[in-house]
């Protein structure tokens, strides 16, 4: 078994001493004019970046990239601390203890046979420890962020519709069988999609949030029909 590490705290005062300066009466006036939702969006803009130079594997680009993400981290943790709410080392503890306590077949006893298994553990604690709590997830569905672009919000509701058994094969109107369906033909059909959009004055992004909406409210009602079932069922 591994031993869990220390729990000593991060070592990166440096970049934290200079947000508290920023934040300070005599700082920044832009940093001192910022709340979390005023830099809600700054946060995916700066995981786009990231991405854009993970893909160019541009190294110098990504150490850029991911202090700018850091940055966001020590700037919520300069918010909250400033109204007595979590610091910075509140969030690297809560982090350590989940790792940690995720991954029992790295610093426990508990064996696992393959991804899958570890996965499967990860949902199952997850569960656990939201369990009776104001985040408790009490749908299949639930967990998946409202915020996500269209077709990634799509996609992961489908995945955990299917898991659930709460989703059938979306019938497509492709000529070919799904088996014979290619990659490019998928994205040549998405981007022609975009293009109706687009000559039409739709969002295509909008339409596609509403159509997810419109499934995800099925299978919900679904899930629930099956819930209200189950003690009949076992009576």
């Amino acid at each position: 078994m591994r031993k869990p590490p220390s729990r000593k705290r991060p070592s990166i005062q440096q970049v934290l001493e200079i947000m508290s300066a920023l934040r300070a009466p005599d700082g920044c006036p832009w940093d001192r004019e910022q709340d979390h939702r005023s830099l809600r969006w700054h946060a995916v803009e700066e995981v786009y970046e990231l991405l854009d130079a993970i893909e160019a594997g541009d190294e110098a680009e990504m150490v850029e990239e991911l202090g700018d993400l850091l940055l966001q981290v020590v700037f919520h943790a300069q918010l909250a601390s400033e109204r007595g709410a979590f610091d910075f080392g509140r969030i690297c503890q809560e982090l350590a203890d989940k790792l940690v306590r995720r991954h029992p077949h790295v610093f426990g006893d508990v064996q696992v046979r393959d991804v899958d298994q570890v996965w499967a553990n990860w949902e199952k604690i997850k569960r656990a420890e939201k369990a009776g709590s104001a985040r408790e997830r009490k749908s299949a569905l639930d967990g998946v962020p409202r915020r996500m672009p269209g077709l990634m919000r799509a996609q992961k509701l489908l995945k955990k519709g299917a898991k659930a058994g709460l989703v059938e094969r979306v019938p497509t109107q492709a000529a070919a069988g799904p088996g014979r369906v290619k990659p490019d033909d998928v994205g040549r059909r998405l981007f022609e999609l975009a293009a109706l959009c687009q000559d039409k004055g739709w969002s295509a992004e909008e339409l596609l949030r509403a159509e997810t909406r419109r499934r995800e409210q099925a299978m919900r009602r679904t899930e629930a029909r099956r819930s209200r079932a189950r003690p009949t069922e076992a009576a």
